[in-house]
């Protein structure tokens, strides 16, 4: 079986997707890419019910090498942002207050340091319908410049990362981060940190994991 190792983590970081509550039904994919190669979510089916014969595993022109079930709608997405980065592996959520933000924001303000464990301020991709190429070129430009993390305009998130489960924790964090905000809005207005203050935080070493050759 074609990328096995891989395809068994696709099945323990969806499981954990779920328990964490970063998905709901059917929504939100995954992938992991090596080489030429990408092992990614099957289309319509339950993160937690995959087993490793599930995830099909697809080419960089999104053509399936092997497996018999469908690949993700977010396949565009998937590719473009493999394009765009050197990262191995993809976390696509639908996490309530990545949802909230995205549908209200233009960017998530910078109101804690973790923001750079994302590459800086997460951007917001502009809206277009899921599964589009249109879709995938927001979000490849919302991801570039190092950026390991952005939201989708009305849609959810989307984070990357070193590994598979370098880039759910860099979800994780995002949502995070997003519900900081949304608490803190509830009480006030949030204080944003400024560019110097977000440098200081930087120069102690706080900076997003290195992807391979980076």
């Amino acid at each position: 079986m074609l990328l096995a190792d891989e395809r068994r983590e696709l099945c323990r970081i969806g499981r954990r997707m779920v328990e964490t509550g970063v998905v709901l039904g059917a929504a939100g994919n995954i992938s992991v890419r090596r080489g030429d190669l990408v092992a990614i979510s099957p289309a319509g089916m339950r993160l937690e019910q995959m087993t490793p014969e599930d995830p099909p595993v697809i080419d960089l022109t999104g053509a399936v090498v092997e497996g018999t079930r469908e690949p993700s709608s977010e396949t565009p997405m998937h590719l473009a942002i493999y394009e765009e980065t050197r990262a191995p592996a993809i976390v696509h959520t639908h996490s309530t207050h990545g949802a909230v933000i995205a549908a209200t924001m233009t960017e998530l303000p910078p109101i804690h340091y973790y923001t750079l464990l994302l590459g800086g301020v997460v951007r917001v991709a502009e809206y277009a319908t899921y599964g589009t190429p249109e879709l995938a070129v927001n979000v490849r430009k919302a991801m570039a410049g190092g950026m390991r993390a952005a939201l989708m305009a009305n849609h959810g998130g989307v984070a990357i990362g070193a590994d598979l489960e370098d880039a759910f924790e860099n979800a994780l964090i995002l949502e995070w981060l997003c519900g900081v905000y949304v608490r803190a809005r509830s009480i006030g207005e949030p204080r944003a940190l400024t560019d110097e203050q977000l440098r200081r935080a930087a120069e102690r070493g706080l900076r997003p994991k290195p992807l391979p050759q980076e």
